[in-house]
């Protein structure tokens, strides 16, 4: 199995006590109060007493006393976290309703921000465990809704948390909660249980037959996750990803010194671009000359943030048209050391700058790219 579903020892963030402990600890729980929710759903109340209710039906759950200390902490963290970005998504609709559309997706990336900056903890969650907290709160809602959704997005989940954990924080999500239709709630999360059991993939990621096959899978049309794809990939490249100053330049030298790079920062200086202008011709620039060493078959590293999904989406799908293999090894360094390296060099991104693109920080998911690793430095 995946290191990154795999947690042993203690757990470093926060005494795992109840209730009035995590709340006089982190502040920001205090966001959920008054963030009104649908009546229909949820008539316990505002989105601070839904999650005291979760938080409260995690503890209670027999399937948490027989995880590791590890595990409690990520899986009561999560239901701490599940809709941290309500607030920001709750909208009134002209109906009356109220809805909080794509709250999962950005609860993720508040989750991320939050948990990096170490507000309430004993100290900073280890890269890993973070990131298997934040990958809980994005696929939260998936076991309510996993009938409406393709069995991909059920394997793609599977790659990045172990999905009965996954089962444990939607049943807490339900028994969170007073609604006419909890029963068939719970219900739904049962028979995701015996789907995942069905598919291979509950208490284990999916195994694919190879991480080509898997890339495969989720980079094209093709239906049978079983199928055994022939690699004909005549090159490789290397995507760096990371925040400014966490250490990908030193990577770059200890691991590729006598590679091809494509530098996004080297072709600012070369070009007069400034990180806080339109960087359109810069990334035309390391574009083209990315066709010519992949017309070339030639092996090369493209260093940059490279801090969303989308973005590197867009890359992966240029190199891979050229029948490139893909390498992208996110780097990371805590967030004070990272700034701390920023105001040593001598071109330095301004903070604001850093700070934005912390906000849109994606963690590079397994799928991505042939093969992902994940570095601290």
């Amino acid at each position: 199995m995946d290191d990154r579903l795999l947690f042993t020892g203690s757990f470093p963030g926060y005494p795992l006590t109840g209730w009035d402990g995590v709340r006089s600890r982190f502040a920001w729980l205090q966001t959920l109060h008054d963030v009104p929710q649908d009546a229909r759903f949820h008539a316990e109340g505002d989105v601070l007493i839904h999650t005291r209710m979760v938080f409260e039906a995690m503890m209670q759950l027999v399937e948490l006393l027989h995880c590791t200390e590890a595990e409690r902490g990520v899986l009561l963290t999560a239901a701490l976290l599940h809709d941290i970005a309500k607030p920001l998504c709750t909208k009134i609709e002209a109906n009356g309703r109220i809805t909080s559309k794509g709250h999962a997706r950005r609860g993720g990336l508040l989750a991320r921000r939050l948990l990096m900056s170490g507000d309430g903890l004993d100290e900073c969650l280890p890269l890993t465990m973070r990131e298997y907290i934040v990958r809980l709160v994005r696929y939260h809602g998936l076991p309510l809704h996993f009938f409406d959704r393709e069995e991909k997005e059920l394997l793609a989940a599977s790659q990045c948390v172990r999905l009965d954990h996954l089962a444990l924080l939607a049943e807490a999500d339900v028994r969170g909660r007073i609604c006419d239709d909890q029963a068939e709630l719970l219900d739904r999360v049962a028979l995701f249980r015996e789907f995942c059991s069905e598919l291979g993939c509950y208490e284990a990621p999916y195994r694919f037959s190879s991480d080509f096959s898997r890339f495969e899978y989720f980079h094209s049309e093709r239906r049978d996750p079983a199928y055994d794809a022939y690699d004909a990939t005549t090159c490789e490249v290397v995507m760096l990803a990371g925040l400014p100053g966490a250490g990908k330049d030193t990577y770059l030298q200890q691991h590729y010194q006598d590679w091809p790079v494509i530098s996004l920062d080297a072709l600012r200086q070369e070009l007069h671009v400034s990180p806080e202008d339109d960087q359109g011709r810069v990334v035309q620039q390391a574009k083209e000359r990315a066709r010519e060493l992949l017309r070339e078959q030639r092996s090369f590293v493209w260093n940059a943030t490279n801090v969303t999904r989308m973005l590197r989406a867009q890359l992966i799908d240029l190199f891979v048209a050229y029948g490139a293999r893909v390498r992208l090894i996110y780097i990371e360094t805590p967030l004070e050391k990272l700034l701390q390296r920023n105001r040593e060099r001598q071109a330095g991104v301004p903070e604001s700058v850093i700070f934005k693109l912390l906000s849109k920080l994606e963690v590079p998911d397994p799928i991505e790219a042939h093969h992902v690793e994940w570095v601290t430095s």
